[in-house]
């Protein structure tokens, strides 16, 4: 059984992206100030494929915690060295963050170094080392599997990996079939893997940008929710309020159920996120 396994109450966090231009980060303000109402755990705040968003990711971390709410910043060890990761830790323990996402990350086009680590376990490794039990750890989960997995099974293996390493909880891929997470966790515990699992939500507003995401991540869109999706692509109002439902119901199969919480990708949007939580009994 791993040995960071523990038993906690529901968690419920929202993830934001560093926003490019000044009014995005006015209107994330404005997003953030909205779901702060709602008495999350964590705000998480990704970070850019190579580095991309390095100091903006900071800076939104920063913010959220002199509000005196969580941030938890994304840590991505694509083409960083343990010097830049031990410095990006430090700070981060200097604003007082507790939490962090550790990942892999994406390999941006054209990369040829890609640093001193290689997969997520090595970054959780080298964290632990540095910083002991200073940060809760969040690593990523995939219940379809990673899209560069050669098959489930790998996977898996990849994933007990990290949880070895010393990540404390996982936050998912999102997903639209609840069936594929009760599968993975199943097979997590079949292999001792005992910390909690969160699923990842992912609102649905625009039918071509979560086609476009579901292509690149590997996330399978059932074929009745994509019909349903293409009847209303040009009908706004229709599609969301559609999307609205059938996220509110997945959230909802997945808590009866016994999920350990929810994380949601709010696409630095509030409405969707907020209409959802308050149809469930949180």
């Amino acid at each position: 059984m791993n040995s960071r396994a523990q038993k906690t109450s529901r968690l419920f966090s929202f993830e934001f992206f560093p926003p490019k231009t000044p009014d995005g980060v006015e209107s994330l303000r404005r997003t953030r100030t909205e779901l702060a109402r709602l008495e999350p755990e964590f705000f998480s705040v990704t970070f850019g494929a190579g580095g991309s968003t390095r100091e903006g990711t900071f800076e939104m971390v920063k913010e959220i915690q002199q509000l005196g709410l969580n941030g938890a910043p994304h840590i991505s060890c694509i083409g960083a060295n343990r010097d830049s990761i031990r410095e990006m830790l430090d700070d981060y323990l200097a604003i007082g963050v507790k939490r962090l996402v550790a990942l892999r990350g994406d390999i941006p086009s054209g990369l040829v170094d890609r640093g001193e680590f290689r997969y997520a376990n090595e970054l959780v490794t080298f964290i632990r080392e540095i910083t002991g039990d200073a940060f809760h750890i969040e690593v990523a989960a995939y219940p379809e599997f990673h899209p560069e997995a050669p098959n489930p099974q790998i996977d898996l293996e990849n994933f007990k990996r990290k949880v070895e390493a010393g990540a404390d909880s996982a936050i998912t891929q999102y997903f639209y079939t609840p069936d594929a997470y009760f599968r993975f966790t199943e097979e997590c515990e079949a292999v001792g893997i005992t910390i909690p699992i969160v699923p990842g939500i992912m609102p649905i507003t625009n039918y071509r940008q979560l086609a476009r995401f579901s292509d690149t991540c590997g996330a399978d869109i059932p074929r009745w929710i994509r019909k349903r999706l293409e009847q209303y692509q040009d009908d706004l109002p229709s599609l969301r309020q559609f999307g609205v439902e059938v996220s509110t119901r997945l959230c909802a199969t997945l808590l009866e159920h016994g999920a350990p919480g929810l994380h949601i990708y709010t696409l630095n949007r509030y409405r969707p996120a907020r209409e959802i939580w308050t149809r469930l009994p949180l």
